[in-house]
């Protein structure tokens, strides 16, 4: 019993132990908790999984299918298709920022390597590129300084200081490089190159831009981190796989379907359809007007029928609404609508048409640069007219280089070809010696007049104020400089001083800005300034790829470069598609480069686009006559616009700019010139219509017109000496007789009565039929054009199509057709429908009819008639008649200056006698506009099947007209 009791006692007085007090408070106190554990782990676990994530609720917009466009034949000319997209997001969760740029920027140069191990190409649509050692804008304008604002963290373009606004490609990818910015720059330790997985020392020129240009589209998505950012489009399934399987190693890497936007037969139609891209902030908030789902990142028409018509190829919305983890993760959708895909348009091309007007286009400027070639170093213009201009082989030669065609830059790569390598050993030596005479020149106290130099060291001297000293770094102020100051006249356009001289004189002027050769030495006199600006000269011919191109076309017309080696370098280049046995020839010296040039020019594997040679461009419109319905609007050269679309090609853009032959130049509707004698017709409408003729008035046409001065003359006049005599109007319009026109602007002008001769009397006439026809407008189309200008200037010279008078070849288009229907000025357009993805007729488009023209029938039938002889008088349009086409037409000769060659018009409609389309041709510097109309007969005879396609499209330069019509 005592043992018992003693064991009582000694268990009460643990109990009364505060221990014990605390040790079961604490034993309650874990069941409690080890028992809310299980409820939770265990009972509720899966509930409150869910919860322990942050849950966000978010709506992602889901892309429609963008509608086709055709031609109006239902030829598929635009569609899209589905294609694998390589995706980044920002997603990754850091300690810091430095480890945040670390760990990002090597992600993104990981995933740009696996991309490209597998042949696909990264986006590199930043408006930036790397070439010839610097970075370079592919953006201009308003689009550049928006880039610039975006870059700097800018609301508006108006934000923007001096010093960013005027920021270079250089400056602007050292800021987007720095610290500040994305760190791409930034030197790590080697415990932190280990930590952050970095594997390499620092990043190539070309890598920054890539890795750049990724983290610049992330930042755009800043604000929505579950919206990836396109890395590449297209891509292979080699990359799609490899991606697939390394994104545990590739933070917010993945691969998504994306709509891919192709164009068939691209380059025919590129200048009418446009391409997409992404949305502008300026396009974005013009389209939120029409239609609020518009979002940052859309793609959009950004040019042509795609942006014209981009409300209604778009197509509807679909949404997604899902919840999303704290770094954007999906954790579930639970609402999901499919968007609607967007309608097709059908357009008034025929696509057929169209691509032959191109390929004959291209073949008669071909022809046009073999018959004007010559085997000369050089041509010296005497007393010439611009007809007979001639072509040295010599500039063909040097045209490969000055258009990029052949790259100079390669010449110094390590796998340049021996032939490179030897190129450029006597580049290098060329441009020592080059830069040693200038500086000496330079630095001469006795320097030489320009006037008194060899033209190769005017060309320098030349180059030097205008591109090194006035180019963008504004060293020689172009605000500053006062052009009315007889320094300046002396050196600009009595080249009586030395550029020496000159520069003196500006640095005294301070027209020169000091702060860009200076450094922080604001304490300089002029001479020291003066040799500052020398250094700066000196160190910006050594690397200015500009001068570098200049070098070579003396190195060719000094023999230190043959043409011979320039052919070859085409082969080295891949040019030319590799042919042993052709150089085998050019080696051996028993093919001359000379030919060797002429048969690839005619055979087009050289293209005039390629050398951008006067001739090199030209447009072509058919116009239905009776609807305004536009059947082929070709512009040449062209570009190919699938790569410009969806995501552009930066670099490709780029070469599009700086291209000599200017492919973005909508010849049909971006280039106006003087109509030259195609404006007759209307003239002679005005005076018949104002009674100052009758179709039977007979003028004697002198050589010269001396009632105003200076006296105008006759083209017959300045190519023969000779006159036309007497003339009615219908021979006037066939001889295209000025001296008949002059006397018709006289007296429209008042000549001939008693107010007398009056110019804004004349004018104001001429104006008013002008604008009767439709030329006082733009003509309807709905891709970009430029205003129409009606002469305001010499009525006398208006009268034939000169003064001020300046128009696209739509206007012409529109106006020619009026006179082929006699009277009814319809708004040309390129759209015939629009039907919904399952077939229905959303809308047509009717013809709009802009002006009907009431004339007297007799005005009609004289015109008409006289253009029925233009034709009759034409040898390529007169042999039509034997398949039974009569045509009626007007040539036209506008003159740009005696030293280059005229541009060639000719404008048409057929059948004569029951029109039913209108061809308006014009080749700029197309010399003659026999040749223009001899394109037109070619078109005639194949849209009107007269002799076999292949007779027509031979894919060679076709012949070039010696005839000597009237213009």
């Amino acid at each position: 019993m005592r043992f018992f009791r003693e064991i009582r006692d000694i268990l009460w007085n643990i109990i009364k132990s505060r221990t014990f007090l605390l040790s079961a408070v604490f034993v309650i106190f874990f069941g409690i908790l080890l028992q809310r554990v299980f409820y939770l782990q265990i009972v509720r676990g899966a509930d409150y999984q869910e919860s322990f994530s942050l849950r966000t609720e978010r709506e992602v917009s889901l892309a429609s299918t963008r509608g086709n466009i055709y031609d109006r034949n239902g030829n598929v000319l635009a569609y899209s298709e589905l294609s694998w997209s390589v995706t980044i997001e920002d997603n990754g969760s850091y300690p810091n920022t430095r480890t945040k740029n670390a760990q990002l920027n090597e992600t993104i140069y990981k995933l740009i390597k696996l991309i490209e191990k597998n042949g696909d190409s990264v986006v590199s649509d930043l408006g930036i590129v790397y070439q010839n050692g610097s970075y370079e804008y592919s953006l201009t304008g308003t689009s550049l300084l928006r880039l610039k604002a975006d870059v700097f963290g800018k609301s508006s373009t108006s934000d923007l200081d001096a010093s960013e606004e005027l920021a270079t490609a250089d400056e602007l990818m050292e800021y987007m490089c720095s610290d500040e910015r994305y760190a791409i720059k930034a030197s790590y330790t080697e415990e932190e190159k280990e930590e952050y997985g970095i594997s390499v020392d620092g990043y190539t020129p070309e890598e920054q831009l890539q890795i750049a240009t990724i983290r610049f589209g992330i930042s755009a998505n800043s604000y929505k981190r579950y919206v990836a950012t396109t890395v590449a489009t297209d891509v292979s399934e080699e990359t799609v796989a490899a991606v697939q399987e390394n994104q545990n190693e590739l933070q917010g890497a993945d691969v998504e379907q994306s709509s891919r936007r192709i164009y068939t037969d691209s380059i025919y139609f590129a200048p009418i359809i446009g391409y997409i891209g992404k949305a502008s902030s300026e396009e974005l908030e013009a389209l939120q007007e029409e239609n609020p789902d518009y979002e940052l990142n859309d793609i959009v028409g950004k040019t042509g029928i795609e942006q014209y018509m981009e409300t209604e190829l778009q197509g509807t919305k679909g949404y997604e609404k899902m919840y999303v983890d704290s770094v954007g993760r999906v954790l579930e959708v639970t609402e999901q609508q499919d968007p609607e895909p967007g309608n097709d348009v059908y357009l008034t091309i025929d696509k057929d048409l169209q691509i032959a007007a191109y390929q004959i286009l291209e073949q008669k400027i071909a022809g046009i640069l073999v018959s004007k070639i010559q085997n000369t170093k050089e041509y010296i213009q005497g007393n010439d007219s611009a007809s007979e201009i001639m072509i040295p082989i010599y500039d063909v030669y040097y045209a490969l280089i000055d258009n990029y065609i052949i790259d100079i830059t390669h010449f110094s790569e390590d796998d340049a070809t021996e032939l490179e390598k030897s190129v450029y050993q006597r580049f290098l030596s060329k441009r020592e010696q080059a830069v040693a005479e200038i500086m000496a020149e330079l630095n001469n106290e006795n320097a030489a007049a320009y006037q008194n130099l060899s033209q190769e060291m005017k060309n320098y001297m030349s180059y030097i104020v205008s591109d090194v000293l006035m180019g963008d770094n504004q060293v020689l102020m172009s605000d500053a400089v006062d052009t009315s100051d007889e320094t300046y006249i002396a050196w600009t356009t009595d080249e009586v001083i030395s550029l020496r001289e000159y520069l003196q004189y500006a640095i005294s002027m301070n027209w020169i800005d000091v702060t860009k050769i200076s450094g922080d030495d604001p304490y300089l006199d002029s001479q020291e300034i003066y040799q500052l600006v020398l250094e700066y000269i000196q160190s910006a011919l050594m690397e200015d790829m500009e001068f570098g191109k200049m070098l070579y076309k003396y190195m060719l017309l000094d023999d230190q470069m043959t043409g011979r080696e320039v052919c070859l370098l085409l082969y080295d280049q891949g040019v030319l598609e590799y042919d042993e046995a052709t150089v085998a020839s050019l080696q051996s010296g028993s093919l001359s480069a000379y030919n060797f040039m002429l048969d690839k020019i005619s055979n087009l594997e050289i293209t005039p686009a390629q050398l951008a040679l006067e001739p090199c461009s030209g447009g072509i419109i058919v116009v239905d006559v009776n609807t305004g319905d536009t059947l082929a609007c070709v512009t040449y050269p062209s570009y190919d616009n699938n790569r410009l679309t969806n995501v552009m090609d930066s670099e490709y853009y780029n070469s599009l700019r700086r291209d000599l032959s200017s492919p973005f130049v909508n010849r049909v509707t971006q280039e106006n010139l003087a109509p030259g004698s195609t404006f007759k017709p209307i003239v002679a409408i005005a005076a018949l219509e104002e009674g100052v003729i009758t179709p039977s008035t007979v003028i004697y046409g002198a050589g010269q017109f001396t009632e105003i001065t200076p006296s105008p003359t006759c083209w017959i006049f300045n190519q023969y000496g000779g006159v036309h005599g007497n003339e009615t109007l219908l021979t006037a319009i066939r001889d295209s007789c000025n001296y008949y026109f002059y006397e018709v602007g006289y007296r429209l002008a008042g000549g001939r009565t008693a107010g007398g001769y009056n110019v804004e009397k004349g004018l104001a006439v001429l104006e008013k039929y002008a604008r009767m026809f439709g030329l006082g407008e733009k003509s309807g189309l709905e891709i970009s054009e430029y205003d129409p200008q009606i002469s305001d200037e010499d009525a006398v010279r208006s009268a034939i199509g000169q003064g001020t008078n300046a128009f696209s070849l739509s206007h012409i288009g529109r106006y020619v057709a009026a006179l082929a229907n006699r009277g009814s000025v319809y708004n040309l357009t390129l759209l015939d429908r629009v039907e919904s993805a399952d077939g229905e007729t959303v809308e047509s488009f009717e013809p709009e009819l802009y002006n009907q023209v009431e004339i007297a029938d007799s005005s009609w039938d004289a015109v008409q008639e006289g253009m029925k002889l233009v034709a009759d008088d034409t040898t390529s349009l007169n042999a039509l008649s034997e398949y039974g086409l009569d045509v009626a037409g007007k040539t036209g000769t506008a003159q740009q200056s005696r030293s280059h060659p005229n541009h060639a018009l000719f404008v048409s409609y057929a059948p004569a006698d029951d029109p039913e389309i209108a061809v308006a041709v014009r080749i700029a510097n197309g010399y003659t506009s026999a040749n223009a109309a001899e394109a037109a007969a070619d078109l005639y005879k194949y849209y009107y099947n007269l002799v076999d396609e292949e007779e027509i499209l031979t894919g060679t330069a076709s012949g070039s007209s010696g005839q000597n019509i009237a213009d």
